[in-house]
């Protein structure tokens, strides 16, 4: 597990999730590594190169392009079009597939949008 201690029991849980998980995938330049994060507020999804470390793309419903978008429409609606966005990013880079790291969430609400948002964008899991 993590070097810090975390005291927050649904965080702890969650970090447990995260290592478990992160021991089994890794992110290749042809198919990277489709990493998500959720806070209470927004969504960030980045595309990782494990082997040279290099982060191939980024999104999240921050972006100036999603910015004027997302009026009256709810977070998961939100976090479908960032795994649009971030599919349509690979795209241009010739990637086609990747490997969908939670990062510990559970698969469902936000996170699962933003999966299928990078489906209906043309990546393949």
């Amino acid at each position: 597990m993590a070097h810090t201690k975390i005291r927050n029991p649904k965080a702890r849980t969650r970090q447990r999730r995260k290592y478990t998980q992160r021991k089994r995938i890794s992110g290749t330049p042809e198919r990277p590594r489709l990493s998500v994060y959720r806070s209470n507020a927004h969504i960030y999804a980045q595309a990782i190169d494990d082997v040279n470390q290099v982060t191939l793309a980024a999104a999240s419903d921050l972006d100036a392009g999603l910015r004027g978008g997302t009026e009256g429409k709810d977070k998961s609606e939100v976090a479908k079009m960032v795994g649009e966005i971030v599919a349509k990013k690979l795209q241009e880079k010739q990637v086609k597939a990747v490997v969908f790291d939670r990062n510990g969430f559970i698969y469902h609400g936000r996170v699962k949008a933003v999966a299928e948002g990078a489906r209906e964008g043309g990546l393949e899991f």
